[in-house]
């Protein structure tokens, strides 16, 4: 009880953090909307006309799988901020949980997702998305999976590295490759077959071809199981690691 608790009160904390930052919450509204503005004319010449239905059928979820990406891989920007500001060494002389410590800021930037996520749909909807409720259900389960798996290896490498240029290269080494090889713009099967290959190495491919069965209505498509088979065990072990290293970081 102590833990959910200690979890719940730090999670507001870290939302009223956010709510106060209108800068950050301008370009996290913005940029998914930029990207369905923008790409999604470009998309359609690329199949030929096809109808906007039918492209953002395949572009939304990929933007979506992107989203819960990118919020956790920005986590441990946060984490270096409140380590060299001194907080997190002052959460050591604190009754606090130290599991609770490292939940609250993940899933304060989850919550945010999905605020972000539900503007994203309703505008893609607005455009002519069909939006399937079940699949979107489920989607948001998978979503919550990547997201929090990410979060807690960003959080974790930033308490690793300890320093904003080495924590960023890092982070940025990542990003581009993994991102290239999920399809999150275009599928990743018009690609050569190489990269068809090695894209079945990345976790995030699994999160954006499951999360376009499910807006399908593919409840039982291979690729749904596969992204839950692939994720599941992903997130439990980050997170497993997550919290053993944070807990000597404020032991």
């Amino acid at each position: 009880m102590k833990a959910a608790r200690d979890t719940r009160l730090l999670m507001h904390r870290h939302i009223v953090q956010m709510l106060r930052n209108p800068v950050w919450l301008f370009v996290g509204f913005s940029t998914p909307l930029l990207y369905l503005v923008l790409f999604t004319p470009l998309l359609k010449h690329f199949t030929g006309g096809g109808s906007t239905a039918l492209v953002l059928g395949v572009f939304l979820p990929g933007i979506l799988a992107l989203l819960a990406f990118a919020s956790g891989m920005s986590a441990g920007f946060g984490t270096i901020f409140e380590l060299q500001s001194g907080v997190i060494e002052r959460f050591r002389v604190t009754p606090a949980s130290r599991f609770a410590i490292l939940m609250g800021p993940l899933l304060s930037g989850m919550t945010m997702m999905f605020v972000f996520d539900a503007v994203v749909v309703a505008v893609a909807s607005g455009l002519g998305f069909h939006v399937n409720w079940g699949g979107i259900a489920i989607l948001a389960v998978l979503l919550a999976l990547l997201m929090i798996s990410m979060a807690a290896f960003s959080v974790s490498t930033a308490l690793v590295t300890k320093e904003i240029s080495a924590f960023a290269a890092v982070i940025n080494g990542l990003n581009l490759p993994l991102l290239l090889l999920a399809g999150v713009l275009l599928p990743i099967s018009v690609g050569p077959t190489w990269m068809r290959v090695i894209a079945h190495f990345n976790p995030l491919y699994y999160a954006v071809v499951g999360a376009r069965a499910l807006c399908a209505g593919s409840f039982g498509a291979a690729a749904v199981w596969q992204a839950f088979a692939v994720l599941v065990p992903l997130c439990v072990l980050v997170v497993a690691w997550a919290t053993t290293v944070f807990r000597k970081a404020v032991a």
